[in-house]
């Protein structure tokens, strides 16, 4: 059987990459269509009734997670997203596939041979999904309206400095405060690590242990210690951050 999927992004490069590297793992498959917003979505899938949805879950319009409401009885859905610790966590609690940007072509390959099994077992769509994807919805953050934290107010003595959050290189907690690390130095600041989690953009900076949040533009790389801890390099920085269990998640896809 020849199964159809539709891509919808509202990034015209991410569709031609997904799509190119789609025809090289799975070449049976026909990409009968693609969306770059909601509505386009909706559209593309009532007309073509497509087997399988990849679905950005930032789309102008509707949403990724308002489309697979309403085609969950319609097409298996595989959400595409930008890191977000919240979205990863709700979709690994559901067991929900989806891919993070930039999609792997190793990750791709594991995604499309869970789709084969799923679809041998049968054609349609496994029942429930709306209520799975209404329960991730309800297990994020509601971000409409809310602004990321943009600066880091520090004070020494009388004087006061902002301090853009893009030239922190990392937070780390000392006692009830919180050290703010750039490459010009460190500053102390009262604000918790749980805080800055909460303020931060989840895309831009990850949290790695319980004390410590990075920024992601500022890795280098993250290796494993003999002791199997992942061990975190930043770029032009000496030390080397631990990266706890419960963070490894974040250097690698499912």
């Amino acid at each position: 059987m020849i199964y159809k999927a539709i891509i919808a992004d509202d990034e015209k490069e991410l569709r031609i990459y997904l799509k190119s590297m789609l025809s090289e793992v799975w070449p049976e498959l026909v990409i009968c269509g693609e969306a770059q917003n909601g509505r386009e979505t909706l559209a593309l899938v009532e007309s073509l009734k497509p087997q399988i949805a990849f679905l950005d879950i930032k789309m102008p319009g509707f949403s990724g997670m308002e489309v697979a409401k309403s085609i969950a009885g319609i097409s298996r859905i595989v959400f595409i997203t930008a890191y977000d610790q919240y979205a990863v966590e709700a979709f690994e609690r559901e067991a929900v596939d989806y891919l993070l940007k930039p999609v792997s072509k190793d990750r791709l390959i594991q995604t499309v041979e869970r789709l084969k099994n799923q679809l041998n077992a049968s054609a349609e769509p496994p029942g429930g999904l709306a209520e799975v994807v209404e329960q991730i919805i309800s297990r994020l953050p509601d971000r409409r309206g809310t602004e990321f934290l943009r600066w880091i107010r520090t004070q020494h003595k009388d004087t006061i400095r902002l301090i853009p959050v893009e030239e922190v290189d990392y937070f780390s907690a000392e006692d009830k405060y919180t050290l703010v690390i750039t490459k010009e130095g460190e500053s102390l600041i009262k604000k918790s690590i749980k805080e800055l989690a909460q303020e931060l953009d989840p895309s831009q900076f990850w949290q790695i242990h319980r004390g410590t949040i990075v920024n992601v533009a500022r890795i280098d790389k993250m290796s494993r210690s003999i002791t199997g801890r992942g061990m975190l390099k930043l770029k032009e920085r000496p030390e080397l951050l631990t990266v706890s269990r419960n963070y490894l998640n974040l250097f690698k896809q499912m």
